[in-house]
């Protein structure tokens, strides 16, 4: 099966800035064909790769004023396989983190999931999510975090993966957040997820249950969305355009149960 992937995201810069793109598939699958490039005022503009955690590849650019454009596409196949977590993974996945607030949520988290286990208590706080929570897209701000979503009881993609991760987390789960393409996704953009570590195993879970899991290519993956964002700005000042994105399969999509694990 090949998948296909697309994405564009322009802006204006107002002031000469440093911007770190996270949008490139990560390292593993067998990349057929790929073309990455960045435009200001129709004129080519230097690209830097960088790598970051579980194969992330970030690409730093010093943008001078003007319009710029940023395109990706790419087409691949077969699977990364993503490293066993170490000790360290485990001691830093389950700690609290900017928006997956995980010491704000301990208590609700040990009340409504506190008598489940292994893979129960997996299903259960993405069911619970999933159930509580209404998919409005455009809703959040880009500071809400978990709690802002428990709270609202409405979100995006990412609102709903910061909350599995937060209440796996205060139940004492590692859960990481990872950005993805997600074929089959509508309305199509990047899509969050949260990863979760059960018997020394990474599994993806999305409460959403908006696209099917197995056919998800990674981007990036942290604590949160801090660590994941497909754009970062360390300095000057733009103004956004906007961003599109496309990612499909050659084939069927698959039909995802929630309550099977697809492991990473």
């Amino acid at each position: 099966m090949t998948t296909t992937l697309a994405a564009e995201i322009t802006l204006v810069v107002d002031e000469p800035a440093e911007l770190v793109f996270s949008v490139a598939a990560a390292a593993g699958p067998e990349i057929g064909e790929e073309r990455l490039e960045c435009r200001s005022n129709g004129v080519p503009v230097t690209i830097e790769e960088s790598s970051g955690p579980v194969g992330a590849r970030l690409h730093v650019v010093q943008a001078p004023l003007g319009a710029l454009t940023f395109s990706y596409a790419a087409s691949l196949s077969g699977v990364a396989l993503v490293p066993a977590p170490n000790v360290g993974d485990q001691i830093l996945y389950r700690r609290p983190s900017r928006f997956a607030e995980s010491d704000r949520l301990g208590v609700i988290g040990q009340r409504q999931f506190g008598r489940l286990v292994g893979q129960d208590l997996v299903n259960g706080i993405a069911a619970w999510v999933n159930e509580n929570l209404y998919y409005v897209p455009g809703i959040s701000m880009p500071s809400d975090g978990a709690v802002d979503a428990y709270l609202n009881q409405q979100g995006i993609c990412r609102d709903f993966a910061h909350l599995v991760v937060a209440l796996c987390r205060a139940c004492g789960l590692p859960a990481r957040l990872v950005s993805m393409y997600a074929p089959g996704l509508f309305p199509m953009d990047f899509h969050a997820v949260a990863e979760v570590c059960l018997d020394g195993r990474w599994q993806l879970v999305d409460a959403t249950r908006l696209a099917p899991r197995q056919t998800m290519v990674r981007i990036a993956t942290g604590r949160d969305a801090s660590d994941t964002a497909f754009l970062s700005q360390h300095s000057g000042q733009t103004t956004f355009g906007g961003v599109s994105v496309t990612a499909y399969t050659d084939g069927n999509l698959p039909l995802d149960n929630p309550n099977l694990p697809v492991w990473s």
